[in-house]
């Protein structure tokens, strides 16, 4: 029997076979220009568990044909690091200079252990390869930020979930030879909530528990009710860390405080990172309660710094007055929805121009021109309000806040009909 995982077995080798994240990889992408001439430069990959981050480092390697260095920040330190640095570094008169060095997780890494690789960084003894689930603005250090280019990694599209499970039963080894008709596949989809490796995992637990011999056809049904049975074995590579992540998000945004309290103690006891639960209230004090109640992000923010300062484990004390303060506040997502309407407009209709009224007009030039002319002073006016046009012609009129049902959003838009009336 295989004991190497099937995602594992179909870890593509070439940019031909690698699928998704046609955003940098593009035929004209500059990562993808990058790669076929040979000159990478380091690089930060920031994504969710599963779209390929990894595989995409190894191909990088294999493609420029580079001696690769892998470590996992789980597992490795400064001793690891210099020891690479040391190697690479002795074996430079032999052509091994400039080698690439993989760092999965690199968000776990101190700031100290950071710091050990910059020197070799601007040297160019290594080309650095860092993979994160978590933003880099927040976990890696300015300098080796400043010296590296981030790509951002999307979760696969299920076109593309569907095309890696027809490859691997046409492909595969072990399933090629098999009798299995995939009938339907949105459970397993659906399951892997983008995740390639999870999904690919998911397919062969299917497989390895139903398959008798005779042709299996698999359906929604058989593989709902095999992945129920075995949700331990299934998280057993720590898929459960976003799953969990999710149900407290879910419960805070529920005002559910028993069940948010919960899944913050299942979080604490399997070892979380505390900033990463910090940060994840930070996002839910805006985009779930918001103008709903101001407070909550202050809350929030004041218990990411205080995890700052006290350290564990009597952070946990902070972090469960703050997810309680959240899960029992009005809840309102005004703008978060406002923001997402405003950027959808922006991508429809592209860069608008500024009004004339409302350009900054430096030079006589721009002055004879128009610019700012017709703008009114705001506080030259009663209650320090006149109405007029902000947004580009095209659009203007255009509503972008809308209040929710929490008193407070509804007080703010009582607020901006009195002043604008039937324009809003």
């Amino acid at each position: 029997m295989l004991t190497t995982p099937l995602a594992e077995r179909m870890r593509p080798k070439s940019l031909a076979d690698y699928i998704g994240q046609d955003h940098i990889l593009g035929p004209n992408s500059g990562l993808r220009r990058a790669i076929e001439s040979g000159h990478v430069p380091s690089m930060i990959f920031w994504g969710p568990p599963g779209v390929g981050k990894t595989t995409l480092a190894q191909i990088i390697a294999n493609t420029v044909d580079r001696p690769f260095h892998s470590l996992s920040a789980i597992n490795s330190g400064v001793k690891d690091i210099r020891e690479i640095i040391q190697k690479v570094s002795s074996t430079g008169l032999f052509g091994a200079q400039n080698a690439i060095l993989f760092i999965d997780e690199i968000h776990r890494f101190s700031k100290s252990q950071q710091d050990s690789l910059l020197g070799a960084v601007e040297k160019g003894i290594l080309t650095l390869i860092g993979a994160t689930t978590e933003n880099p603005s927040f976990e890696v250090i300015s300098a080796l930020l400043s010296r590296s280019q981030v790509y951002t990694l999307k979760h696969h599209t299920k076109a593309e979930l569907n095309v890696l499970m027809n490859r691997a039963l046409e492909q595969d080894a072990a399933l090629k030879t098999k009798k299995i008709n995939l009938k339907e596949t949105s459970a397993l989809i659906k399951i892997s909530g983008g995740d390639a490796r999870k999904l690919l995992n998911a397919l062969e637990m299917v497989i390895e528990q139903a398959y008798t011999g005779e042709e299996l056809i698999i359906t929604d049904d058989l593989t709902t009710s095999i992945i129920q049975a075995n949700v331990a074995t299934y998280d057993k590579d720590g898929e459960m860390h976003y799953d969990i992540i999710s149900a407290f998000i879910k419960s805070i945004r529920g005002s559910d405080p028993n069940a948010a309290i919960y899944w913050l103690a299942r979080m604490i006891e399997g070892g979380e990172d505390p900033k990463f639960i910090a940060r994840r209230l930070i996002i839910s004090a805006s985009e779930d309660i918001g103008l709903a109640n101001p407070n909550a992000l202050i809350m929030a923010n004041n218990a990411f710094d205080a995890i700052n300062k006290i350290g564990w484990p009597e952070g946990r004390i902070v972090l469960a007055q703050c997810v309680i303060y959240l899960a029992t506040s009005p809840k309102g997502n005004g703008s978060y929805m406002a923001i997402g309407k405003a950027q959808a407009i922006v991508k429809e209709t592209g860069n608008l121009s500024v009004p004339l009224a409302l350009r900054n007009a430096p030079t006589k030039l721009m002055k004879d021109l128009g610019y700012g002319v017709e703008y009114k002073y705001s506080h030259d006016y009663s209650n320090n309000f006149i109405q007029q046009e902000f947004l580009p012609e095209e659009i203007k009129g255009t509503r972008f806040f809308e209040a929710g049902s929490s008193n407070r959003e509804q007080d703010i838009e009582k607020t901006i009909k009195n002043l604008w009336g039937d324009k809003y």
